[in-house]
């Protein structure tokens, strides 16, 4: 049987084809020439990112902390901004992929978060739970920031609702002391909380209190309202020692003794008290009546109602002061005859006040009458091991 010949044709298609494929490798496989296109880069993945709080969240508690983290791309910024145009400051991370807020929020706000990369841009908002005042603690810092003081004066922070949870706030409470000096937070209560070194402050110390409470969980269903800042100097040290047995007062300046002065203190029954005592108030003039101290009977000897008594400077909470007394001069020196305060001549009075700052430190000793750690700025009648025992981080 005779073959039948291959047509020419078919040949000639398969001869084709397989020229075809093995071009199509040699392109693959050979570089570029120099007339030819580079090969074309897969395209960037646009930014992509999770945030915390979820998109169009609503009654975001105030203490949640803002975070943003890349799920494709990297952050050239980000930014969260409150409705006023003012942002919560934050940490990038050093791969630029994550971003955390350093504040807490405010109550009643909608935030817009926005995200940016080199691949484009996210966006998401989020709005804050309300809250009324009676829900806030506004914290009070004394002493007023721009002040100077004495080398006692210890760091007393009021708040006006009451904080339950101590720890939560004392973690955002901050002091800074130039020269360094040890301290320690002491809770007087849920409304008071104050700090002061192991030792007096040094003279010429710069003090930096940083109270970062806005947002911050308070106990109870209470928050912090606003950061409170404040910045004071110490000025020299001023120790005043009254001996009420000797019925001498000594004022030392940097120890340095500058004035020996006479003084009365308290009789039997008014009898001053013996500890560390701190000047919180200084009165050019002030009003004293025995109604402060109990006594209310206007036919009683130890009655008083004076309008002007000169140079006052408050020592206690119960009512010591050290203040001119012209009325007591001859007992001065001598004699105890005052209803606790620590009396001295008018001349001597002007003088001290001159000298003297809230925050001095007056050392009275010679009674059997103990002061009392919280009556005033008492802080230093505690041992250091009693007064770091009142911190809720100790």
């Amino acid at each position: 049987m005779r073959v039948r010949p291959f047509p020419v044709a078919v040949a000639s298609i398969l001869l084709m084809a397989l020229s075809a494929l093995s071009g199509c490798s040699e392109v693959t496989e050979r570089p570029d020439s120099a007339s030819g296109s580079p090969s074309a880069k897969p395209s960037a993945k646009p930014l992509s990112a999770d945030i915390s709080p979820a998109d169009k969240a609503t009654g975001v508690p105030v203490d949640s902390t803002v975070t943003v983290t890349s799920t494709s791309g990297e952050f050239t910024g980000v930014k969260v901004a409150k409705p006023d145009g003012h942002t919560v400051p934050g940490s990038m991370s050093a791969d630029n992929k994550s971003w955390k807020a350093n504040d807490l929020l405010d109550p009643g706000l909608r935030y817009t978060v926005t995200a940016t990369g080199k691949t484009g841009t996210v966006t998401s908002t989020f709005t804050t739970q309300a809250l009324s005042l009676a829900q806030q603690t506004f914290a009070t810092i004394v002493p007023a920031d721009g002040t100077q003081v004495g080398v006692g004066m210890p760091v007393a922070v009021t708040f006006d609702v009451p904080v339950k949870d101590h720890a939560a706030f004392e973690k955002r409470m901050h002091v800074k002391s130039t020269p360094a000096q040890t301290g320690s937070w002491h809770w007087v209560s849920d409304k008071e909380v104050r700090y002061r070194p192991q030792h007096y402050w040094k003279p010429g110390t710069t003090i930096k209190v940083d109270l970062d409470l806005n947002g911050a969980p308070a106990g109870a269903g209470i928050y912090g309202q606003h950061d409170r800042a404040a910045t004071y100097k110490v000025g020299d040290a001023h120790v005043i020692k009254v001996n009420a047995a000797t019925h001498q007062m000594k004022v030392f300046s940097n120890g340095k003794l500058l004035r020996t002065i006479p003084t009365t203190t308290g009789k039997p029954g008014f009898t001053t008290r013996s500890g560390i005592k701190i000047i919180s108030e200084k009165h050019r003039v002030k009003e004293m009546r025995s109604e402060t101290i109990g006594i209310s009977d206007q036919g009683s000897s130890d009655y008083y109602d004076l309008d002007d008594v000169e140079y006052a400077m408050r020592v206690t909470n119960s009512g010591e002061f050290i203040h001119a007394a012209p009325w007591s001069t001859g007992s001065q020196g001598y004699a105890n005859v005052s209803h606790g305060c620590t009396g001295i001549s008018t001349a001597n009075a002007a003088w001290l006040y001159g000298l003297a700052r809230v925050g001095d430190v007056v050392e009275t000793t010679g009674t059997d009458r103990k002061m009392e750690w919280d009556n005033g700025f008492g802080d230093w009648n505690l041992s250091w091991a009693d007064y770091r025992s009142g911190s809720a981080l100790h």
